[in-house]
Order: C-alpha cells, then sequence, then structure tokens
C-alpha cells in the first residue's frame, strides 16, 4: 500500500513541478515572479539531469577479485530547489530541495568467498560463494536536500550540505556462474555451478527504505535563467538493513548528477 501511494506522489510530484515550469515561464518573462522572489530574498529553480555512479563498498573488500564489465544504466532526475539569501549581497545562502531520482548500475565481478544466498532448483543455499556474480541494483527515490549556498562568482553557486532519501521502489538481485558455493562456511559443503548453470539471488526485500548522505556541487548560470547544474551525492549508511549479514560488507551509494537547471 505504501508503495502504491509514494508512486502515485512521486507522479504527481513530476507533473507538478514540470506543469509548474510551463506555468511560470511566461511570467518571468513579464517579471511578475522574479521580482517577487528577488525582493523576498528567494530564489526557485526546477532542474533535470541524469547520473552515473553506484553502490560501492569502501575500501574494495578482498572477496571482490576483480571487476569484469559495469553499466551505470540510464538514471533520471527531476526536482526543484528554494534559496533563501542571508544577506543583502547575495553572497550565503540556504537551500532546501525535493527530487525524484533514480539510482542504478549492473556489474559483473570475480569474487571469493562471498557471502551468498542462492536459489538453485527452489532450494536455498547459503554460504560462501567463489566464481562469478552479476548484480543489478535499482531505486527509486525521493531525496530531500538542505545544504549551504555560498555565490563564489555572480554565476556561481557552490551547496554543501546534508540529504534525506526515502526509497519506494528498491530491486538488488542477479544470479552466480561459473564457480561454486560453500554451505555455510568455506569448508562446507560444495555445490558447483559450471558450463551454463546459474542460480539467481535477489535482496530486494533487505535494502533500506531511508537512507542519508552528503551533497555538494555547483550550479553555473550560462544564461540569465538556465543553469548548469552538476551534484555529488554521497550515501553515510549502507544500503542494506542493519540486520542483513549475507553480504559481509557495507555498500553505499556514491552518484555524480549533471544537468540543467530554469532560475526563476
Amino acid at each position: 500500500m505504501m508503495m502504491r501511494i509514494m508512486k502515485k506522489f512521486s507522479i504527481s510530484l513530476g507533473a507538478l513541478l514540470i506543469g509548474s515550469l510551463m506555468s511560470m515561464q511566461a511570467a518571468v518573462g513579464n517579471n511578475k515572479y522574479s521580482n517577487l522572489l528577488s525582493g523576498m530574498g528567494l530564489e526557485y529553480e526546477v532542474n533535470a539531469g541524469t547520473s552515473i555512479g553506484g553502490a560501492s563498498p569502501l575500501p574494495l573488500p578482498a572477496e571482490i577479485r576483480h571487476i569484469d564489465s559495469y553499466n551505470p544504466k540510464l538514471n533520471l532526475q527531476i526536482g526543484a530547489t528554494v534559496t533563501k539569501w542571508l544577506d543583502a549581497d547575495k553572497v550565503w545562502g540556504a537551500a532546501v530541495g525535493v527530487r525524484l531520482e533514480s539510482r542504478g548500475m549492473e556489474t559483473k565481478a570475480r569474487v571469493k568467498n562471498y557471502g551468498m544466498e542462492i536459489l538453485d532448483n527452489q532450494k536455498k543455499l547459503s554460504g560462501r560463494w567463489t566464481g562469478s556474480v552479476h548484480t543489478k541494483y535499482q531505486s527509486q527515490q525521493l531525496v530531500f536536500p538542505v545544504t549551504a549556498v555560498f555565490r563564489a562568482h555572480p554565476r556561481l553557486k557552490i551547496n554543501l550540505g546534508p540529504y534525506l532519501a526515502y526509497a519506494f521502489s528498491n530491486d538488488f538481485n542477479g544470479y552466480v556462474y561459473d564457480g561454486y558455493l560453500r554451505e555455510g562456511n568455506p569448508t562446507g559443503d560444495k555445490y558447483v555451478f559450471e558450463d551454463d548453470s546459474k542460480a539467481s539471488y535477489d535482496f530486494g526485500s533487505e535494502l533500506r527504505h531511508f537512507q542519508w548522505g552528503m551533497q555538494t556541487g555547483v550550479a553555473w548560470t550560462a544564461y540569465r535563467h538556465l543553469l548548469v547544474n552538476a551534484n555529488l551525492t554521497w550515501g553515510c549508511n549502507d544500503i542494506f538493513k542493519s540486520s542483513f549479514k549475507t553480504v559481509s560488507f557495507n555498500l553505499y551509494p556514491i552518484y555524480l548528477n549533471v544537468g540543467f537547471g530554469y532560475l526563476f
């Protein structure tokens, strides 16, 4: 039920942001909104972009021996930000925002003694996997950044601060192949998968819904109302629930977003 509500809310948010951009664009040309916001020390912008990154362990653990391939997937975002300038010269300010974004990646790796729970012929096996792992990660999130803003140049703004995210749709699944599983521990019973033999796994239900981290970035005013944005977000908590112990190391979401914004 909650997931359906959040999906409807996200669709409504996207429609609202697009609608606000279309309805206010004409008014900006007549200075109706821009003069009002400027007089209150406020700036309002809507933005959209794409992200590249992934959920990564820090540092790379001994279990992961080699990354065979990495696909960042198509990760889109749309959002809005309101900045309140705290001084007359509009050098220092505070900003709050909301954005709807997707985060994802797809990887193939060679691992050794990697914690794993697989489904083989409808039978669950858990233990230590040595061989190849194919992983798909996808998360749809509402993100709420709260940042300090510094205007380093009349056209350049720098932001830094924390964010809180709610993931309303999570997937983390894949399959193992070309290797073997030691059930329970590295000396347990051995199950071999070779040739075209594969076994699937799905840890999506073990992903957190709430995440938090830090964001820093820049916004360059290319034209009067057009912004070019770049933001780095760095998750500070593991994407998995603390009760989930199969994967023995933490994975942190780290993404670089590049996009455009419209400043009112």
